[in-house]
């Protein structure tokens, strides 16, 4: 005999659903007695974006069996609402904050390396792979494949919603408070690594000749020894770093 039960997803939960079905009640139907993560996810919401679940009022965490006509409200991550700490379903994020981003996400990747933030990015990552990166290092997972986030192994992650690198940066800056954090050029924007200043005789041979007659101030990657100096490209980061900052001013 089907059975059914009640959802209604709050906030941000609703971006992953139909227009159809936002901010309201969703019948969902189902037999024997299913977890309740996996009800939810079938409907389309991946389980990190979750962070506090009530059924019948009462805090449940995903390993809830399902019952019939159970009702269920389903919070975001950071929901307006102050929540006990002790009905919260996402784990602790590592501190300092480290990152690992799939295939479609390369400017984003570029840009969180530009403000100080540990981000792995390859373009021929599979899914696999990020999810066991992400469990060894305990990185976040940003990603714009929600199927991604649905992996259930994965533990931290957060669904892109916007297409703009400028935009995609406010939204994870917001999502993980990350303003206070910024540490702009202290990472290589190609590899992650870390950036050191270095005295310009000992790259010399690696230098253009214009360069080493117009700038004094030289900066190397530890990893892949790409140069660094304060020229027009530097003025151009430096520009889009106080625009984001400006957002957050």
């Amino acid at each position: 005999m089907s059975k059914s039960a009640s959802f209604r997803f709050h906030e941000s939960l609703n971006d992953f659903l139909l227009l159809s079905k936002r901010n309201g009640a969703i019948l969902y139907s189902f037999n024997d007695t299913p977890a309740i993560k996996h009800a939810i996810e079938t409907i389309g919401i991946p389980h990190p974006e979750v962070d506090v679940i009530l059924v019948n009022g009462v805090p449940v965490d995903f390993l809830y069996p399902l019952h019939n006509n159970d009702e269920a409200e389903v919070y975001p991550a950071f929901a307006t609402g102050k929540f006990p700490e002790s009905w919260l379903l996402t784990p602790q994020y590592p501190f300092p904050e480290k990152f690992i981003l799939d295939v479609h996400l390369g400017k984003l990747a570029r840009a969180l390396r530009l403000f100080g933030f540990d981000t792995w990015y390859e373009n021929d990552y599979t899914d696999k792979a990020i999810v066991q990166i992400a469990e060894a290092e305990k990185r976040i997972v940003l990603t714009r494949d929600v199927n991604l986030l649905k992996h259930k192994l994965l533990k931290i992650g957060y669904w892109v919603r916007s297409q703009l690198v400028e935009e995609q940066l406010a939204e994870v800056v917001r999502r993980f408070k990350l303003k206070a954090k910024f540490k702009p050029f202290e990472r290589c924007v190609e590899c992650n690594g870390k950036i050191i200043k270095v005295d310009k005789e000992t790259i010399l041979d690696k230098l253009l000749p214009k360069t080493i007659l117009y700038y004094n101030d030289f900066f190397q990657c530890n990893c892949c020894e790409r140069i660094y100096w304060r020229g027009s490209h530097y003025e151009q980061m430096q520009q889009f770093i106080e625009k984001i900052e400006n957002l957050f001013a």
